[in-house]
């Protein structure tokens, strides 16, 4: 590949990697807390404890293909800044959702519905990106700078709760 094509995806490739290192952190939690309280291998059945990481990781996994589509949709047909900085604000999110999860259920709330709207952020981005496609390819008419200026615009506002 040549550098100019790594460097319309790297800051993407950079998000992927540390998703991939909080999803290692994550089982390695629930394998941790399987050994402290069943003394032998990972077995589904039990603490509550146990059932709590165990839920809390799975509960995270069920989002992470579609964050992962709309990230890679949002940074290649839009803009790669916008999107990995949303990219690394949901992986904070997880974070905060997996560590909620783990103590009262209640806490892990504020973070399922911030990962929500950042997914949305995602999927509009990715929406934008296919519109702009189909007007350059049908009218000629290119918004991709004003696109990804309001992204630019836009995606500080997702620090706010």
């Amino acid at each position: 590949m040549d550098q100019e094509t790594l460097g319309s995806i790297v800051l993407l490739v950079i998000v992927t990697l540390i998703s991939v290192v909080q999803n290692a952190f994550f089982a390695n939690k629930v394998e941790h807390e399987s050994r402290h309280c069943n003394g032998k291998g990972l077995q589904r059945q039990g603490s509550s404890s146990f059932d709590r990481v165990y839920t809390a990781n799975q509960n995270c996994g069920h989002a992470y293909p579609t964050f992962l589509a709309v990230l890679w949709c949002a940074g290649l047909l839009c803009s790669q800044a916008p999107a990995a900085f949303a990219g690394l604000m949901y992986l904070f999110v997880r974070q905060k959702y997996f560590v909620g999860y783990l103590g009262e259920r209640t806490q892990s709330t504020p973070g399922y519905l911030f990962g929500k709207r950042i997914i949305l952020f995602l999927f509009l981005m990715s929406v934008a990106g296919v519109l702009n496609y189909y007007l350059v390819f049908f009218f000629g008419s290119d918004f991709e700078i004003h696109i990804k200026t309001i992204t630019g615009a836009i995606s500080p506002l997702l620090l706010i709760p």
